[in-house]
């Protein structure tokens, strides 16, 4: 991959708004280069990240995030440095924008995880140095990233596919996933209640991305119908962090949208060896946890999150080459 082709050195990485066509295609080839790098032993001597310190800025939770960003950097000479809520005096004792520009003189680069897009973006803004989303309540580029790879692993391509996310229609994952469809050439149908519809602007958005390249972008309330056709069933948690006070009215409300067995079958394409399931996790799909206790199996049933054809852990594996990715356009 040429770095300088795909134009984002010394860039931050935002939402896939801010990228061409070409570059969100781009992402997916370095970090196919890269996973291939990583497993064939490269020597750190031609490491592309050495000496360059990252911060990890995560005011929520997280595994896959976390972790892949700490080991991407580290395959490649880096040190990261991780810094949670209790950290920062993010909004109380200090703004944002002062601990930005603090932020810029010490490290190279930025991997955040938070609520606001506004926080992402003034830390962009004013520190000076590459920042990369690893997840705000509006966007999730990182996460669409591994989930492209993992598609194109398993057909080879990603143009002329069909995507179908069923849950939470306007959450941050069906956003990202909307708008990158658009610009890979990936048909996409986000199946969900009336009620969690995503808004008319982003779907205005998503369309200018589907006439380039030649794909569709739909809307569906039919659970049944909306899946048919789709080689990817995708789906997330049915409710967000910070939204854990709507938990039995989006329980209620999306109980018809369960990715189950009957779900996977109405695609058509079970039989063929033509679908897979992914989830971005963590998933509710057993009794195992403490919220699963009560509730059992929520967005996906555990029949088809631990089926064949469940690539869940393929694609959080892949986090790491693609974080590492993202990382890499912007310093290396």
């Amino acid at each position: 991959m040429d770095l300088k082709k795909l134009g984002l050195h010394g860039k931050s990485i935002l939402k896939l708004l801010d990228l061409t066509d070409e570059q969100v295609q781009g992402m997916i080839e370095l970090a196919e280069e890269l996973k291939a790098r990583k497993k064939s032993g490269a020597n750190l001597k031609d490491a592309l990240l050495y000496r360059k310190n990252i911060a990890l800025i995560f005011q929520k939770s997280s595994t896959r995030t976390h972790c892949a960003t700490v080991c991407g950097v580290h395959d490649e000479g880096g040190y990261t440095e991780y810094l949670n809520a209790h950290d920062l005096h993010f909004g109380k004792k200090e703004s944002v924008k002062d601990s930005a520009r603090v932020l810029g003189r010490m490290f190279d680069g930025i991997m955040f995880r938070g609520y606001s897009q506004r926080t992402v973006e003034d830390l962009a803004k004013y520190s000076g140095i590459p920042v990369w989303n690893g997840l705000t309540d509006e966007w999730h580029p990182s996460q669409v990233f591994a989930d492209f790879l993992t598609i194109k692993e398993h057909f080879g391509t990603l143009k002329g596919l069909k995507m179908a996310f069923i849950g939470d229609g306007r959450n941050n994952v069906a956003s990202s996933l909307m708008i990158g469809c658009s610009k890979v050439g990936m048909d996409f149908v986000d199946v969900c209640p009336q009620e969690l519809s995503p808004s008319q602007e982003l779907l205005d958005m998503a369309n200018e991305g589907a006439k380039r390249n030649g794909c569709k972008i739909e809307v569906s309330h039919d659970p049944i119908k909306g899946v048919e056709g789709a080689n990817i069933l995708y789906t997330d948690v049915w409710v967000s962090m910070g939204e854990e006070a709507l938990f039995n009215e989006r329980l209620a409300l999306l109980k018809p949208f369960q990715v189950n067995m009957d779900m996977v079958k109405n695609t058509g394409l079970l039989e063929q060896n033509k679908v897979i399931f992914l989830h971005c996790l963590p998933a509710f799909h057993d009794n195992n946890t403490e919220v699963s206790k009560e509730t059992g199996a929520m967005e996906v049933s555990d029949d088809v999150f631990e089926a064949p054809f469940s690539k869940v852990f393929d694609e959080a594996e892949n986090r790491l080459h693609t974080i590492k990715a993202m990382i890499v356009a912007s310093l290396a």
